[in-house]
């Protein structure tokens, strides 16, 4: 790529070093760099210069044990990349950070109505209503209420049963959408590497507790394209002007294919739509709020709304011309639309992700 555009959040660099992770460092330092081990260990190399790591730690060693460890291997040209344990590490560095985030406490939570295949027992309890599943009896407590009632003598009466709440497991389709326009990279905030991190994430997340869900990735910038999981730590912005709608297009596509009761796109951008794809020309006008563009984009988000495809808007802006945009789009689509910030990207989504495969069932 011609132009790379890069910025290092000094505050989370800072929380970082804190630390001393090393490897917390490194994963951090390839995600900003696209993927690249020489840009990433320079960038630890000079941090160490200025007095941000201990002169007493060995890089080079540490670089080795990575090797050792099959986290990094040499191409045909000696040069050091990731290996598929190296992906792996990076995925579950970026669920663990955002997962341990929310477990602290995160955002609203929206669930949806469909119900989907599977039951999960919570740990609350409640009187059994006719109906209820006699495998979700909570026999200890019934019989407590038992021996209560009748001080003593075990006389178990229907009065007295408890049951287990439950939930069901919904099936969810899922595309991440993100926008890799030149702003996300620009005036002085890395908005594109927190957007990898949630799409990293998410992939850890489906791939180890819901593995028969469906994740696709997505990436607009004066044009749309779906990428493998694999590649998303090497996503980097571009040159490029925000082709949402082409974004919603593929999207709707790719969910169509996707025998799932619930489907959903999580759009993530910072910008206004300022192009569009007609025929095998793109049109573009980076200059406002071009109308063209604009209600063919929210023509595309009705046409996903009569398809049942679901838009949630992660905006990453708060210009009250793209504020008023994006709840325009969300009306149409009958959506969700968040306004975060990239430090809390990720409660948002993960947060969102995993209530909405759930409905309380009673």
């Amino acid at each position: 790529m011609r132009h790379r555009y890069r910025y290092l959040d000094p505050k989370l660099l800072q929380a970082i070093l804190a630390s001393l992770d090393l490897q917390n460092l490194f994963n951090q330092l390839l995600l900003v760099s696209g993927a690249d081990v020489d840009d990433a260990m320079e960038w630890m190399r000079q941090l160490q210069e200025q007095g941000y790591v201990s002169d007493q730690i060995d890089l080079e060693a540490f670089l080795d044990s990575l090797e050792d460890q099959d986290v990094l291997e040499r191409d045909g040209e000696g040069r050091l990349q990731l290996t598929g344990v190296g992906e792996r590490r990076i995925r579950r560095s970026a669920f663990e950070e955002i997962f341990t985030q929310l477990k602290r406490g995160g955002p609203g939570y929206h669930p949806v109505r469909a119900a989907g295949e599977g039951l999960e027992r919570l740990p609350e309890t409640r009187a059994y209503a006719f109906g209820d599943e006699v495998q979700n009896l909570d026999m200890l407590r019934s019989f407590h209420n038992a021996m209560k009632r009748t001080r003593g003598r075990l006389d178990l009466a229907e009065e007295d049963l408890e049951v287990y709440e439950t939930e069901h497991l919904t099936s969810c389709a899922t595309i991440v959408a993100i926008d890799v326009s030149h702003s996300m990279v620009l005036y002085g905030e890395d908005r594109i590497t927190p957007a990898k991190k949630v799409a990293l994430a998410l992939t850890e997340l489906i791939t180890t507790k819901y593995p028969k869900d469906y994740l696709g990735v997505i990436l607009f910038g004066d044009q749309a394209q779906q990428i493998k999981l694999s590649d998303l730590p090497y996503v980097e912005a571009g040159p490029y002007h925000t082709n949402t709608r082409d974004a919603l297009q593929m999207a709707r596509g790719i969910l169509s294919r996707q025998k799932h009761p619930n489907r959903q796109i999580f759009l993530i951008t910072d910008g206004k739509p300022s192009a569009i794809t007609q025929g095998h020309q793109i049109y573009k006008n980076p200059f406002g709020l071009d109308m063209k563009i604009v209600n063919l984009t929210l023509e595309e988000a009705e046409q996903c709304r009569r398809q049942r495809i679901v838009v949630t808007t992660f905006m990453i802006a708060t210009d009250p011309t793209l504020v008023e945009f994006v709840e325009k789009l969300t009306q149409i689509n009958r959506g969700r639309a968040y306004y975060a910030s990239p430090y809390n990207l990720g409660e948002f989504i993960l947060a969102d992700y995993i209530r909405n495969r759930r409905k309380r069932v009673r």
